[in-house]
């Protein structure tokens, strides 16, 4: 055992002592004064989510179902992509502001719950070309459902906040959903 101990020991210490913070070898700290940053604010945005997987041309495909052997009311297991329209209003016809890229899992095996992982890529306006990242668990039957932003890109660099998500319409025949969004992020 002491045989083992010792070679491991010495060379954990070497490792330890070669990527020390001390040392500097692998990080150091950033000047914050090229980034700009400026005085953060609060952002409150509202707009609605289309999830359609109807018809010729969905938004929303299932890239993984769960084998033929597990049997789920919930879905559990089924996985989908997703590239929905983010729009002004509820009407799939009106201004597109951005599209939500990403997926969503069903995670849950006792109720209508999915994980989602999507960008929400805009298009227009002030914010045109940035992101918003939200991670978090989606229990759909509830009324509003709040998950967080971890993230951003452009003008949502280093982005942090959350996401409410209310019901506006539900098709159960074909899946088809429209989701209204309030996002609160906090950026620079």
């Amino acid at each position: 055992m002491a045989q083992f101990i010792i070679p491991f020991t010495l060379s954990l210490l070497t490792t330890l002592s070669l990527t020390s913070p001390a040392t500097g070898t692998f990080w150091k700290s950033a000047n914050t004064s090229p980034f700009n940053l400026g005085a953060e604010k609060l952002s409150h945005f509202q707009f609605y989510w289309h999830d359609i997987q109807s018809g010729s041309n969905p938004t929303s495909i299932s890239i993984v179902k769960p084998p033929p052997t597990i049997s789920s009311s919930t879905g559990f297991g089924t996985v989908n992509m997703i590239d929905d329209l983010l729009t002004e209003r509820p009407e799939n016809k009106s201004r597109i502001l951005g599209r939500a890229q990403g997926f969503y899992g069903l995670s849950s095996q006792e109720e209508l719950g999915l994980l989602m992982v999507m960008n929400f890529v805009f298009i227009t306006g002030r914010y045109n070309g940035s992101t918003l990242t939200v991670l978090g668990r989606n229990p759909v039957m509830q009324k509003v459902r709040e998950m967080p932003v971890i993230g951003g890109t452009g003008l949502f660099r280093f982005a942090r906040g959350y996401v409410q998500a209310s019901t506006y319409s539900l098709n159960m025949q074909t899946g088809d959903a429209v989701i209204k969004y309030h996002v609160y992020v906090l950026h620079y």
